[in-house]
């Protein structure tokens, strides 16, 4: 899944694509370089970051999915916490939605995913974004997050969700210390696989591997990513969201070759 954010404010690519051709043809690159999906989002967020509204949100994100339908097959996902913006994403084209805070930012949630019929994937969040890295706490990482996802995903299938059409996210970054919690997440990735839905995995760029690596930047985050990757190819995730595709396309291949061998 690659990241294709429209926004101003973005931790790592804030501002790059607000553009709309710069997005598109970034969008087109990602899917040149093997992205299965590509992953829209108007709303930066990450700790700290300004809500947008709904309707500015609708403006940066449906017609940059429209215009990549119209050049692409590739699958479109719509990363958004407002039931209005993922109705009007997928009026324009994309199957999935992609939820921070699990279909619980409005009351019409649970229902808007049932009647799109679209995938939805349900993220684990503690908190929200302007305030979730203040101080989250946790007695058990990895059994708290499994225990949410487990009782989402029962909300969206008691809603008329599909079962087939929900994945999981363990949310690395959202409302977690940055090698407190998110080590032992992706150290126990294989009991989230083991809740029996798809699951995805956001580490690209995450601060984590800056606090691995001297406060590396989020642009000097390449090799990070791409172990946090790979380590989630081992636990058996389904897909990796990625600001870069071709490499992460690359070890996961090369990973792939090998293990086959």
């Amino acid at each position: 899944m690659g990241i294709l954010n429209a926004t101003a404010d973005s931790f790592s690519d804030g501002g790059r694509f607000l553009d709309p051709a710069a997005a598109l043809a970034q969008g087109l690159r990602m899917a040149n370089e093997g992205a299965d999906i590509l992953d829209v989002g108007g709303e930066s967020t990450r700790p700290g970051a300004t809500p947008v509204p709904a309707d500015e949100e609708i403006a940066r994100v449906v017609p940059l999915v429209a215009a990549l339908r119209a050049r692409s097959s590739v699958t479109l996902s719509v990363d958004t916490m407002k039931p209005e913006v993922a109705r009007a994403a997928v009026a324009a084209g994309a199957t999935m939605w992609n939820d921070v805070t699990a279909l619980r930012h409005a009351p019409d949630s649970l229902d808007t995913a049932a009647g799109l019929g679209c995938e939805v994937v349900l993220m684990h969040m503690q908190g929200e974004p302007g305030t979730m890295q203040a101080a989250p706490h946790y007695d058990d990482v990895v059994a708290e997050v499994a225990a949410f996802l487990a009782a989402r995903a029962e909300a969206a299938m008691a809603a008329g969700v599909a079962r087939e059409k929900i994945w999981l996210d363990p949310g690395i970054g959202f409302g977690k210390h940055m090698t407190r919690h998110n080590l032992p997440l992706l150290a126990g990735l294989d009991r989230i696989v083991a809740l029996g839905f798809p699951v995805l995995l956001g580490a690209s760029r995450k601060r984590f591997i800056g606090a691995l690596d001297g406060d590396a930047p989020a642009d000097a985050r390449l090799g990070g990513s791409i172990a946090a990757a790979l380590a989630g190819a081992a636990a058996g995730v389904v897909a990796v969201r990625v600001h870069d595709v071709r490499e992460t396309v690359q070890a996961l291949s090369v990973w792939t070759a090998i293990a086959q061998a």
